[in-house]
């Protein structure tokens, strides 16, 4: 058999081994599985590009307010093409002042919990990622994008303004004045784009999304559970303090999290060679 005609390899799927959990039956607009102590949330609405409406925004709330226990690390991703094409319009009421502020808080603190999980949050970017998607995806702690995913800010265009938290944390990942670019101009960013500018934390393959995410997931999962904790309790606090106190709960932080007995165990292995090599060059094994 030549190399033209010779079967192709079959392709693994990364999800392969999942299994729901019961609480899915809890849940219209979100489907939940695990893998070890990598917990898998999708957001299932394809037919409308898993565009957010506010009973799927409770939806996500509630599950990432409990979390398994199991569940070391968090892959969040959307069903078919998109991850995520913002605000549902369809289901959009008008509101006075004081609804569309209780409207907006509720996002927050449905996000709020996104980024404070108990465990680190990744997720994966395909095809549309759009004002409320792209809010969405900066409450996760990593951002793993394929070159489908394109990114856009068009509250200005719509007579709206963010409200699901994109002022501040899609604004401290790129800063002001490209946010401002965005929403004023509505101009789409490519995923290469986003990913020069830090708005994601990798590219990868068309396709390759998931398994990446799950590759990073899993390591992530194995880290300290303080450590973790640590990472993604105490740093986005620490940066909004003064240079002082920032470094005073850094000292605490640290102080926590040597004294933890996971912690310790994994010190006593390092030190006697029973945790593998040291830290190495990705490229030349050098130390």
């Amino acid at each position: 058999m030549t190399a033209s005609n010779a079967p192709a390899p079959e392709q693994t799927d990364p999800l392969a081994g999942f299994e729901p959990l019961p609480e899915n039956d809890q849940y219209a607009q979100i489907n939940l599985s695990i893998r070890g102590a990598v917990l898998h949330v999708q957001i299932a609405r394809a037919g409308k590009r898993n565009a957010l409406s506010d009973s799927l925004v409770l939806e996500l709330e509630r599950c990432f307010r409990s979390l398994p226990s199991a569940a070391r690390a968090v892959l969040l991703s959307g069903e078919g093409p998109h991850f995520c094409a913002g605000l549902d319009l369809s289901e959009m009421s008008e509101h006075d002042a004081a609804g569309g502020v209780r409207h907006s808080r509720m996002w927050h603190e449905a996000f709020r919990h996104i980024q404070f999980s108990p465990a680190p949050v990744i997720a994966v970017l395909r095809g549309a990622v759009i004002g409320g998607g792209l809010e969405l995806a900066s409450s996760a702690h990593l951002r793993v994008a394929e070159p489908s995913a394109f990114f856009a800010l068009p509250e200005g265009s719509r007579g709206l303004f963010l409200g699901g938290g994109g002022s501040v944390r899609i604004a401290r990942l790129i800063g002001v004045p490209r946010v401002a670019d965005m929403m004023l101009t509505g101009r789409t960013m490519t995923a290469e784009q986003a990913e020069r500018i830090a708005l994601v934390n990798y590219l990868v393959g068309e396709g390759e999304g998931i398994a990446h995410a799950l590759s990073l997931a899993e390591r992530v999962s194995k880290n300290a559970p303080m450590s973790n904790y640590a990472i993604v309790q105490a740093l986005p606090r620490i940066v909004e303090q003064g240079p002082e106190e920032g470094l005073f709960t850094e000292s605490l932080m640290a102080a926590i999290a040597q004294a933890d007995e996971e912690a310790k165990a994994r010190m006593r292995d390092f030190l006697s060679g029973k945790a593998g090599t040291k830290v190495r060059h990705a490229n030349t094994g050098d130390a």
